[in-house]
């Protein structure tokens, strides 16, 4: 894909007020170069703001919506960024996220031989685990602790309840619309999210407060994590 027409570029007015505090928090937590996957990209917008503004940094985007990848790809050639990958269709719930260096494998299980090949320094998702399943994000924290090298990062962005709590009115409001559309979706308890990292040795940071009563969560996998 490399057709940059604007009827492709999808438009997230979210996307675009949020975009500057999520950079600033990625700025301070992602390394100056390295390989950084991107989890449900959506529009592309997040992608090419963050890529362009962290050039040393090898961005892959990913979206299971063939729709948000056409707009991610128009994104990416409209703004004209190489250190951005064509977006994957990628599936947290599947053990093979198609990130491996491919020209490494030849015949050999990708899997069983993961940690011999290059793991991902980072991996960014934005505002998925409220609009998912609760699987999705065990199977997100579960994929990202077997794909990252020790010591990457797992960075989340999004509302989260703290102490069984919403944290405003608002975000309150949000979650029972979120339940109307689907009742496996809903904000998340922060405790059970940083719990579950703990649990595949991914260690969460202090939380970030971010602007509309959102949060920034960054998890860094131990080495004991190594084989999870």
């Amino acid at each position: 894909m490399t057709d940059s027409h604007p009827a492709l570029r999808q438009h997230s007015p979210s996307a675009e007020r949020n975009r500057e505090p999520i950079l600033a928090v990625l700025r301070k937590v992602l390394p100056a170069t390295g390989r950084v996957l991107e989890i449900a990209s959506g529009t592309g917008q997040h992608a090419v703001c963050f890529a362009g503004a962290l050039p040393g940094l090898d961005w892959q985007p990913s979206d299971l919506d063939a729709d948000a990848r056409a707009s991610i790809a128009a994104w990416v050639a409209h703004a004209g960024l190489a250190n951005v990958r064509a977006p994957l269709a990628l599936d947290v719930h599947q053990p093979d996220w198609g990130v491996y260096a491919h020209d490494k494998l030849d015949k050999l299980d990708k899997l069983d031989k993961l940690d011999k090949l290059d793991k991902l320094d980072a991996v960014v998702c934005i505002n998925m685990i409220h609009i998912s399943p609760w699987s999705a994000t065990q199977a997100l924290f579960t994929g990202a602790s077997r794909h990252l090298a020790v010591g990457g990062v797992l960075c989340l962005y999004g509302p989260y309840k703290r102490g069984g709590a919403q944290t405003s009115p608002s975000n309150d409001a949000f979650d029972q619309q979120l339940h109307s559309r689907d009742p496996a979706w809903g904000v998340r308890d922060m405790e059970a999210v940083v719990a579950l990292g703990a649990s595949v040795g991914l260690v969460c940071d202090e939380p970030i407060a971010m602007p509309a009563n959102n949060f920034s969560l960054v998890f860094r996998k131990r080495l004991d994590a190594a084989r999870v």
